[in-house]
């Protein structure tokens, strides 16, 4: 591609973004058009399918599926706010159709162009710095899906080192699990809480005023355990912060904010 055209990416917001965070997908579309690209968001688009996967649900995963094929056909690049929604399509997604070769050719290729939002800018785009700033120390909490599936470990905190004004605690176990797991907090509710006890009190020993993920599912669970035990620890995506939105609106799960 030659570096006057800029690339064609579908922004796939993610449910619980659309629902819950909007501002974490503005935030994704002013980086994304900062760093050089064309940004559509398709209004066809759909659930991942995780939801229906995990519990077993392979026809409502496979038609979800088929839909997002034909949403994303046309663009160079998919791009995900989402460690886990990034997971369900590259990693997962394709094995919905391995019963036909037509269709699997076609998960494949969407699965092969689909980035997790901060690793996109980083290992695709060259991003090496954001005009940011912000006050005060963070932590940052490696979200299973995005780590492990995807590799994002090195390159959101790349990134947040060029934040003006920020500092970055890391926590003693960042990369354990924060007990939500989608399905998992609701099969297993007391090992749920126990897990995310575990991480609130990581998050609370790092002395941090805001906690920071790449996972909305992730951040939710970590905002309403916070918030249970009076913890006035601020809950953001790592974009909001990246992209210079954490002014506009209250924190994950306080009062004012969309629902």
């Amino acid at each position: 591609m030659s570096a006057t055209v800029k690339p064609r990416v579908g922004l796939f917001v993610t449910c619980l973004v659309d629902m819950y965070r909007p501002s974490v997908g503005f935030a994704a579309l002013r980086l994304l058009e900062r760093a050089g690209c064309q940004v559509e968001v398709p209004a066809a688009q759909t659930c991942c399918g995780q939801p229906a996967y995990n519990s077993g649900d392979r026809a409502t995963a496979t038609r979800i599926a088929r839909g997002l094929l034909e949403t994303f056909a046309g663009f160079d690049y998919v791009v995900v706010p989402s460690g886990s929604c990034g997971g369900m399509l590259r990693s997962h997604l394709p094995h919905l159709f391995d019963g036909d070769p037509n269709l699997r050719a076609k998960a494949d290729a969407l699965g092969a162009k689909t980035y997790e939002l901060v690793s996109f800018l980083t290992d695709v785009m060259g991003l090496r710095g954001v005009d940011a700033a912000f006050s005060g120390s963070v932590t940052y909490h490696d979200s299973c899906s995005g780590l492990r599936e995807l590799g994002v470990k090195a390159q959101p905190r790349a990134l947040l080192a060029t934040v003006t004004g920020l500092t970055l605690t890391e926590m003693a176990d960042p990369e354990v699990c924060c007990g939500f797991g989608g399905t998992f907090c609701v099969k297993y509710p007391e090992i749920s809480v126990r897990m995310v006890s575990d991480k609130t009190r990581d998050i609370a020993s790092t002395g941090a005023g805001t906690v920071l993920a790449g996972d909305m599912g992730c951040l939710l669970n970590l905002a309403g355990r916070l918030q249970r035990e009076g913890s006035a620890v601020q809950v953001r995506h790592v974009a909001e912060v990246l992209a210079g939105v954490t002014g506009q609106v209250a924190g994950i799960g306080e009062p004012g904010e969309r629902r």
